[in-house]
């Protein structure tokens, strides 16, 4: 049953297997070798070259970002409803709790004063109204204003949005 040529045909099938292994392998070093000589040496490049513009307008410098009064000025509610459209997930501005509480006059309203709604009481550390500064910096980043918050939402990180949303919110909660 197990005699010697069952045995070389069986240490032939591997050997043949580790050299197609073997060949295949120097096969796709050859064809997708990317640059330099066959130990990786050499000058490499991209893909793509993206030329960055040192001078002129995008200079590189960095805006400061306009602070919340100059912000607050221009706010515009009609952009503030297409950025609840963010919130509408979790939130609802007709009375009634989802997995956020409603917030419909959340504007200028104590901090977790929604009944029926479980906070996790990481907000009434944070402020004691939700003033319109206030949700500006929370809606920034809900986790960083109020650490400890159940609120897994990242934040709105456009300043302009911040306030057009809280201009909406101002206006459709009463």
């Amino acid at each position: 049953m197990f005699d010697t040529m069952t045995f070389t045909k069986v240490i032939g099938g591997f050997c043949g297997t580790l050299l197609v292994f073997l060949l295949g392998g120097w096969v796709a070093e050859t064809v997708y070798h990317v640059g330099g000589d066959s130990h990786g040496e050499g000058e490499e490049h991209s893909a793509y070259l993206i030329e960055v513009d040192e001078g002129g307008e995008g200079g590189g410098e960095s805006e400061e970002p306009a602070d919340f009064e100059t912000l607050w000025a221009s706010a515009d509610a009609g952009a503030g409803e297409k950025v609840f459209g963010k919130c509408r997930a979790c939130h609802k501005l007709d009375g009634s709790n989802a997995v956020g509480p409603h917030l419909d006059g959340v504007v200028g309203r104590d901090v977790g004063a929604v009944s029926g709604f479980s906070y996790s009481g990481a907000l009434s550390q944070a402020a004691d109204v939700w003033t319109p500064e206030n949700l500006f910096h929370f809606l920034e980043n809900p986790g960083g204003y109020a650490s400890g918050t159940t609120m897994s939402f990242g934040g709105l990180k456009s300043g302009e949005d911040r306030v057009n949303l809280i201009a909406y919110l101002e206006n459709a909660g009463g």
